[in-house]
């Protein structure tokens, strides 16, 4: 090529061409790496999740199978525990929702 205007202008095409082609390489990872996350934390998420519904149900047995007549002779403060222990989980429960709604506002 003799025409160094011309050489400049095919030059420059490659230059494009290779930054183009290595931002969409890039991208590509980026965005595959931003999968992963998303899929780990939501297999960490439904882990959780069984385990503490695992957990609850155990419980929940364990407490039945502790009662030996259940709503005779239960004292009033039972019923205080009781509710209490249900405001505690709905506090919990509240406050997961909002950690989610946090995870999945961040991630869109």
């Amino acid at each position: 090529m003799s025409n160094p205007l011309l050489q400049a202008f095919f030059v420059g095409r490659a230059v494009a061409e290779v930054i183009n082609e290595r931002l969409e390489v890039a991208l590509t990872d980026a965005l595959s790496e931003l999968g992963k996350f998303d899929a780990e934390a939501r297999e960490q998420l439904r882990q959780f999740t069984e385990e503490v519904t695992e957990r609850a149900n155990r419980a929940a047995e364990a407490a039945n199978a502790s009662q030996t007549s259940p709503g005779v002779g239960q004292p009033a403060s039972g019923s205080v525990d009781l509710q209490a222990d249900i405001d505690e989980l709905r506090a919990e429960i509240a406050l997961l929702r909002t950690e989610l709604q946090r995870y999945r506002s961040s991630s869109v």
